[in-house]
Parts: structure tokens; C-alpha cells; sequence
């Protein structure tokens, strides 16, 4: 089988996971950081270094295309809000230039929903650093259907299904 890897920053990363875990065509998922500055970043350096948290999503192209991971992005998270540099912020991370050529067309075409202009970043993946086991799945695990963030920026509350 071939497999491809795509990498979304939606917000919340317990709920980005969730919105892709059960999808046709999705092999795996996991949730971590992506995007910042230090090269072997501490606990500190993730929550304050610039990265975003971001799940990372194995698929099968024959089953599910990028751009249908892509759909799913848009219609699972709220792209206009700005939060350069924040842990939950809005960013397409691709691998290749395909992705790249992918996310930009698809961002082009979302901000016709939207009344308040696209903020999502568009970058190259970089190193993946997987969050710990306790993130992995967490909402899956813990009975939960959505993920609601805080203004604190914590991912605390949620809502059960």
C-alpha cells in the first residue's frame, strides 16, 4: 500500500485528531508540535518556541485524497482567527510541492465561506515532535466528542459525546 503524511495545525490538536482518526483512508494519526525555533526543544521551548500543535495524519491516497483531508480541514476549525506563533493557531504543513500547490488553491477557494480573511500559514513541514501518550487519542479515549478551547489557551473543556 501506498501511504502519504499530511500535517494540520486546526486549533486544538485533540480535536484536529479527532476530526481525521475515523476517516476512509486515514491508516493512523498523531498529535505533536511543528514549526518552531529550537532544534531538541524542552516542555518550555514547545508551549513557548513558537510551535504549533498539530496532528500528523498517515493516509492512503487511493482511499482519501489531500484534498479531501483538506475539506476537512476548513469546515473543522475557525482559519480567521490569528494567532501567529501560538500553539493553537491555524497552519497547513506540507510535505511536498504538490501539498504546497494543494493547500494554497484550497485556501484560495475556503476564503470565499468566510467573511473575515484566511489567517492559516502555509509552510514546509518540518520535524515532527511527538506530544506525549496522554495527548494521543485523548478525546477518543476519554469519551469526548469535541475539543472547546479556553481563553487561556488550554485544551480543558470539552464536551462529551
Amino acid at each position: 500500500m501506498n501511504t502519504c503524511l499530511a500535517t494540520f495545525a486546526a486549533g486544538c490538536f485533540w480535536g484536529a485528531e479527532e476530526s481525521y482518526r475515523t476517516l476512509k483512508g486515514v491508516i493512523s494519526t498523531r498529535v505533536g508540535y511543528m514549526g518552531g525555533r529550537a532544534l531538541d526543544p524542552t516542555d518550555h521551548d514547545l508551549h513557548h518556541g513558537g510551535f504549533a500543535e498539530v496532528v500528523e495524519v498517515t493516509f492512503d491516497p487511493a482511499q482519501i485524497s489531500y484534498e479531501q483531508l483538506l475539506d476537512v480541514f476548513w469546515i473543522t476549525h475557525d482559519p480567521t482567527i490569528p494567532n501567529p506563533g501560538g500553539l493553537e493557531r491555524s497552519a497547513l504543513f506540507y510535505h511536498d510541492g504538490e501539498q504546497r500547490a494543494a493547500a494554497e488553491k484550497s485556501k484560495r477557494g475556503a476564503q470565499g465561506k468566510f467573511a473575515a480573511p484566511i489567517a492559516t500559514e502555509i509552510a514546509p513541514a518540518s520535524e515532527f515532535h511527538v506530544a506525549d501518550e496522554k495527548h494521543q487519542q485523548y478525546l477518543f479515549k476519554h469519551g469526548l466528542a469535541s475539543c472547546e478551547t479556553q481563553s487561556n489557551g488550554d485544551c480543558e473543556t470539552a464536551t462529551h459525546r
